[in-house]
């Protein structure tokens, strides 16, 4: 969330989702064995789902045979996803953990009548897709604004590290934790860079790309936890992913935030947020500006 803006999430946060999982699994269990992959492998499905996605064709996908499909964190007919309807991506954008078996893709979508922009995670183990989860934003959801979100993801640089500029996973965690605690804990130390720009649904951070830009703009008043914490760590482009809930567990607001470590410190960071509720969430610009009440 963006600090200036999330103390409105409280409102979010507090609604009951509208999808329930009626009984199903936790989709953050723990796998029941440690997963096993390699780079090369996870390339190759983000490669065809992305391209499963353009063509509404999943029939390329290495799927398990009881792969399981979440959308909004809640779980879903595999035959009533989204991923069945082609869609005209604009811009695609991947990342890879062959530590943990999991990637993350950002998907937008300006044109077709209907924009989006979809976050999804695959899960992979021996080669084959174990389950799938995708965050789906659109017309309504925090901040949204396919154009703008399109048009500042282009401007940015999220490619692979020297060696000297990469940060230890560790670090990178810690970091990322650090944000994310402050909704509850005003007093950690987040390690912000500079220049660092937010890309927030669509509201943006650095519009006039100042090379002084800064990241810390102040935390909202008030206690927001954000629960279900779900890592994945790209070493070779300083990127760390977290699924997460802003509030309750099971209803809280579906979010993904992905923080771009260079030498230690953030630079870059996205976010997509699900709104579960009734109540309407302001809408970004196609400028990236937040309009004023």
């Amino acid at each position: 969330m963006n600090l200036k803006f999330a103390g409105i999430a409280l409102l979010f946060a507090a609604t009951p989702a509208l999808a329930q999982m009626n009984g199903a699994p936790s989709p953050y269990a723990p796998l029941p064995d440690a997963p096993s992959c390699t780079r090369a492998e996870l390339k190759a499905a983000t490669d065809a789902y992305v391209k499963a996605q353009t063509r509404g064709d999943i029939s390329a996908l290495p799927l398990d045979a009881k792969f399981h499909y979440l959308e909004n964190m809640a779980t879903v007919d595999p035959k009533a996803g989204l991923w069945h309807t082609a869609l005209p991506v604009a811009h695609a954008m991947s990342f890879h953990d062959d530590k943990r078996c999991k990637t993350f893709t950002e998907l937008v979508v300006t044109q077709g009548g209907h924009p989006y922009v979809i976050g999804t995670r695959l899960y992979l183990h021996a080669g084959k897709i174990i389950r799938v989860d995708s965050l789906i934003t659109d017309k309504g959801d925090w901040l949204f604004n396919a154009n703008a979100y399109l048009k500042y993801n282009q401007r940015e640089d999220w490619s692979e590290l020297y060696k000297y500029q990469k940060t230890p996973a560790a670090e990178m965690i810690r970091g990322a934790n650090a944000y994310l605690d402050a909704f509850s804990d005003k007093f950690g130390d987040i390690p912000w860079g500079t220049p660092c720009a937010r890309l927030e649904g669509g509201a943006y951070t650095n519009i006039k790309n100042d090379p002084h830009a800064s990241c810390e703009v102040g935390l909202p008043p008030g206690i927001i936890y954000i629960v279900n914490r779900d890592v994945l760590i790209d070493s070779e482009t300083g990127v760390i992913n977290v699924y997460c809930r802003f509030g309750d567990s099971k209803s809280g607001m579906p979010d993904s935030h992905t923080f771009r470590f260079i030498d230690g410190k953030i630079r870059g960071v996205h976010t997509l947020s699900v709104n579960l509720g009734a109540m309407p969430s302001p809408q970004a610009d196609d400028d990236g500006n937040i309009p004023k009440n």
